[in-house]
């Protein structure tokens, strides 16, 4: 069986514990405390202080480590922990609230300039089912085709499709990599 860390990251209540929670068949470790600094909104009231973990075996050879960041700059030092030794990451974007999209940026730069790992980037909470994704799009300086996938942190289904997404990029990027150095020989 071949152990895979993922990386589920993003800002601030973009559903990163409920991503990990949801999906994942053992009992999840999550170092969720109340929030001291002000910064709840709705009923959220708790936020990782560290990381949260959880597993799902895809097949009896693959099985995927998930470790969830901290979403609040404070506790920034946890994205360095979490990126040690990660096949690739997972940005949750919360897109009832635009405020947040600065401190997805910095995410995403950060996990990207970290090391050259697959990514992908999933639009939460959405509630337009025909939406485009162009604001987005413009907070993370994608190009207007790079793809970004709905996700319901919910819905088990809706995980296990970004999941297999996921593995899908990371195996384009291995054989672009492949062809790339049997041209180079």
């Amino acid at each position: 069986m071949e152990p895979v860390k993922v990386v589920v990251t993003g800002p601030f209540g973009a559903g990163k514990t409920t991503f990990i929670q949801t999906i994942s068949e053992i009992a999840t470790l999550s170092t969720e405390a109340q929030i001291t600094d002000g910064t709840s909104f709705g009923s959220k009231n708790q936020t990782t202080v560290g990381i949260d973990y959880g597993r799902i075996t895809l097949d009896e050879e693959l099985v995927l480590y998930l470790f969830g960041t901290p979403g609040q700059d404070r506790f920034d030092f946890m994205w360095d922990v979490c990126s040690r030794g990660m096949l690739g990451f997972i940005l949750l974007m919360d897109c009832t609230r635009p405020e947040m999209h600065k401190n997805a940026l910095k995410i995403y730069r950060y996990f990207t300039n970290r090391a050259p790992t697959p990514s992908l980037i999933c639009a939460n909470k959405w509630t337009d089912p025909e939406m485009d994704f162009p604001l987005i799009r413009s907070a993370l300086e994608l190009s207007h085709n790079h793809p970004i996938l709905k996700v319901n942190a919910l819905d088990r289904t809706s995980i296990k499709d970004v999941l297999l997404a996921f593995l899908r990029q990371v195996l384009r990027e291995i054989e672009r990599e492949h062809r790339v150095v049997r041209a180079s020989l």
